[in-house]
Order: C-alpha cells, then structure tokens, then sequence
C-alpha cells in the first residue's frame, strides 16, 4: 500500500512535467503558425496572448484559493513579462520555430548564469568549459551564412531570453510563484496594450490568428504554468532545470511535423554544443 501511495505522486509529477514542457515548446509553434500564416501582426498576437493568459491564470488561482482577488507580482516583474512576449513575437516573424526556441532557451540559461557569476557564484574549471562551449554554439547558430537565421530577429530572441532570465531570477523567492505570475500577467496586459498602439494602424487579426494567440496565452502559457508549478513542488531544482533542455528540442521536432522546417546540420551542431554546454554546467554547479 505504501509503494502505491508514492507511485501516485510520481506519477502525477511525471504527467505534470510531461505536459509543462509540451505547453513550453507548444508556444513556439503556436506562435511562428500565427505569423507564418500572415493573418495576425507580431503586436496583436503579444497583447491578445498576454490578455488571455492573465485571465486564464486569474481564473485558476480563484479556483484554487477560492479567493475574489489576486495578489503577488510586481511591476518591474511585469515590465520584463511584457518585454519577453514583444521581443519573442517579432523575433518569430522571420525565425524558425526550432530556431528561435534554441536561441531563447540559450539566453535565458546564460543570463541566469551571469547573474549568478555576478553575485559571485563560483565555477569549476568544467563548468567554465561547458559555458563556453555553450556560448560558442550560439555564436555559430548566428554566424552568417546560407543556413543562418536572420540576424534581427535572432536578436529579437536573444533579447526575449534575456528579459525572461531576468524574470525568472526576481520571482525565484516568491511564496506563491502561480499567484505572483497572475498578478505579473495582470500587470503586463495594460503594457501590452502600450505596445500595441503604435502598431494599431497596420494592425491584423483575423479569426485564426486571433484563436492561436488565445490558445497560447490561456493554455500553454497560463495553463502550462500552473502545471509547471504544480509539477516544481515534487522537482529539485536541479532536474527542473536539467529537464528544460528538452523544450528546444521538442520545438524543433514539432517545427518539423506540423511547419515543415528543416534541420539543418548547423541547427543540429549547435543544438548539441549550447546544450551540451548548459548541461554541464548544471551538473557542474549541483556538486
């Protein structure tokens, strides 16, 4: 009985991860789909999937706490949510969907890792050889080239992992890390909207684009956040970084199935070098 009572829980655990990480590499495709498509400009696909999300989010936490306010969040939390959505909906314009989730995933790992550099987190010798072949791998995904991802928008990506690294760093020590993403959600949809009104003029959306920007903010975004959640209480934080890896590589698989991208031999050796260097670098500082 014992045995059983534990393998519930892992089991759940595993499910919740499983499907956190689909949600992850779904918003990639989800959002590439939109705009490849033409019906939905990169502005209205950011604030709709930023409304969405607050809302399903809000929802969420007043079911789970039977409570008729959110609470937690902040401003500069928000401002960066916002700045991760813009860059990550315009980078998609022109980039591949596999491409700009390895680009995204590689920045948001190297800007935690500088932060913890910076407040003087100290690195061995391997680990310092895993961040530079990390940095090496991105450097050559965008090293001009027949194969080579447009270099605005894989900037645009670099840009949205970085504000999404320095999100994550300020929420680290929140009490309630799904009631202080509702509330940031809450807080970037009016900057959302700011955002949005520059663009109002050439400003597209039509039926589809309008329902795969809901689907990605209401379901992979605020649905697979409250499962990645639910999932990190059950996670050291070591296998919940270690499992991340796995997203880039999702996306792409999925990039190919459903958007029929390629892989090329540069997106393959690059994938292997950035996470093959972010991995060792995780194992490097859990000892």
């Amino acid at each position: 009985m014992r045995d059983r009572a534990l393998e519930t829980p892992r089991l759940a655990t595993l499910a919740f991860t499983a499907a956190a990480l689909l949600a992850f590499a779904a918003n990639s495709l989800l959002c590439r789909l939109a705009l490849a498509r033409g019906g939905i400009d990169p502005a209205s696909f950011g604030a709709i999937r930023v409304a969405s999300g607050a809302l399903a989010l809000v929802l969420i936490v007043r079911l789970r706490a039977g409570q008729d306010t959110v609470v937690g969040g902040d401003w500069p939390s928000a401002a960066m949510l916002s700045a991760y959505v813009a860059f990550f909906s315009f980078a998609y314009v022109k980039l591949a969907a596999g491409t700009g989730a390895l680009v995204l995933f590689g920045a948001v790992q190297l800007t935690m890792f500088g932060w913890a550099l910076r407040e003087g987190e100290r690195f061995s010798a391997a680990a310092w050889c895993g961040l530079g072949l990390a940095v090496a791998g991105l450097v050559y995904l965008v090293l001009p080239g027949v194969s080579a991802p447009p270099p605005l928008s894989a900037a645009l990506m670099a840009l949205a992992g970085a504000a999404w690294g320095v999100y994550s760093l300020r929420g680290r020590g929140a009490a309630d890390p799904l009631r202080a993403t509702a509330g940031n959600f809450m807080r970037a949809a009016p900057l959302a909207l700011a955002l949005w009104l520059p663009f109002a003029g050439v400003a597209r959306a039509d039926a589809a684009g309008i329902a795969l920007a809901i689907v990605s903010g209401a379901l992979t975004s605020g649905v697979g956040y409250a499962l990645w959640y639910t999932a990190l209480r059950e996670l050291s934080a070591m296998r919940a970084a270690t499992v991340q890896l796995s997203v880039p590589l999702i996306t792409a698989f999925g990039a190919v199935l459903l958007l029929s991208e390629p892989v090329t031999l540069r997106l393959a050796l690059a994938s292997a070098a950035i996470l093959g260097g972010i991995a060792l670098v995780l194992a490097r500082r859990s000892q």
